[in-house]
């Protein structure tokens, strides 16, 4: 039965792809692909396989049956370009039992006090500093998650449903809604592997813009096409996953590591495996610890071909960098990592915190 469910959504999902290629631009929702918690970030974002925290929720929901506690709280917060974007993402999971897990999330990736200059002009031609004024754009994901145990022991299936919404200004807004399922199966104390289908059925964004006259008049004028209404769709995206852990003799010491393999269905992409419609992005992280004490990670990814200005092509990777201490149920995670793959040296601190809470003792009663 539950070959069939899998084989069924795919098969919607890829009728879904090729009636809508027109529909689907590439990075659709690109935000919700840039990831949550410094531990993933450290990791390389490889992280599918092993999740079995309040993250996984959007890692992949079958994860978060490794909830133990009555509660899971995690949060997130970045900057990127200098602060002028912020990134931030809270999500709580709450253990019902020992076979099924309920979890929330919330991201937002934003730009504020954005000048709007579209009226610095006034009708005679005069520039009027007075006319501009500010605006903020962004990006909104809540997420509402569930995962249970199969009978076959080690595995363990979840899903998430998404609402999205999206912001930029007065000008425009829409909202959204898409699906993600995942699959987890433990084959031993060493091996994890996991499945993740992101927007299995397509997600499908609602545009609507709302332009003033005046607007539209700067629009003609410049040279620029009035955005209509419309419908965006974002397209499947499978992420298949595998991880490792060993102890390291007798002391607590162990190390492990993860390659996740992400396959986008929105044509080519600037990947290490470029295909139509398909493209492949490999990465991987690498860790080691001491207990639940403290933990360095080390990943790679984005890895991506780049052309200099003579012609000249050359391959770029996105390095990342992170450690993580715990503590009675409290953990802090950091992560140093580049934004791309690129040369520029875009680089980012990134901080995240997780707490595990136990059941309160007036509600055990």
């Amino acid at each position: 039965m539950f070959k069939i469910l899998v084989c069924s959504m795919l098969a919607i999902s890829f009728i879904l792809k090729v009636s809508s290629q027109n529909l689907a631009p590439k990075y659709s929702n690109e935000f919700l692909n840039l990831g949550v918690g410094a531990e993933a970030y450290g990791m390389g974002n490889s992280v599918v396989a092993d999740v079995n925290d309040a993250n996984a929720l959007y890692w992949n929901p079958a994860g978060l049956v490794g909830v133990k506690k009555w509660a899971e709280v995690s949060f997130m917060h970045s900057e990127y370009f200098a602060g002028i974007a912020k990134y931030d993402y809270l999500a709580v999971a709450h253990s019902i039992d020992e076979n099924s897990t309920l979890g929330l999330g919330f991201i937002r990736f934003g730009v504020d006090d954005i000048p709007n200059t579209t009226q610095l002009i006034d009708n005679n031609g005069a520039i009027n500093y007075d006319n501009i004024s500010s605006f903020s754009a962004g990006d909104y994901a809540f997420y509402g998650s569930y995962a249970r145990n199969l009978k076959i022991t080690g595995m363990s299936l979840g899903g998430s449903a998404k609402v999205i919404y999206r912001q930029v200004g007065d000008f425009a807004k829409s909202w959204g809604f898409g699906l993600d399922f995942g699959l987890k199966y433990k084959r031993s104390e060493h091996f994890s592997f996991g499945l993740m289908a992101r927007d299995i059925t397509s997600t499908f964004n609602a545009w609507v813009f709302t332009l003033d006259e005046a607007t539209q008049n700067v629009f003609l004028q410049t040279g620029n096409d009035i955005p209509e209404n419309g419908l965006e769709l974002t397209l499947p995206r499978l992420i298949l996953a595998a991880s490792t852990r060993y102890d390291i003799g007798s002391k607590g010491i162990y190390a492990g590591g993860e390659l996740d393999i992400d396959i986008t269905t929105d044509g080519r992409r600037n990947t290490l495996i470029k295909m139509n419609p398909l493209s492949l992005d490999p990465h991987f992280g690498l860790k080691i610890g001491y207990k639940e004490l403290i933990q360095v990670r080390g990943g790679i990814s984005s890895i991506q071909q780049f052309t200099n200005i003579d012609a000249s092509q050359y391959w770029g990777v996105q390095p990342n960098l992170g450690m993580g201490v715990g503590f009675k149920g409290f953990s802090l995670d950091y992560a140093f990592t580049r934004l791309g793959a690129s040369d520029a040296n875009y680089y980012t601190h990134i901080f995240s915190i997780k707490l595990r809470l136990d059941k309160p003792k007036n509600a055990e009663k």
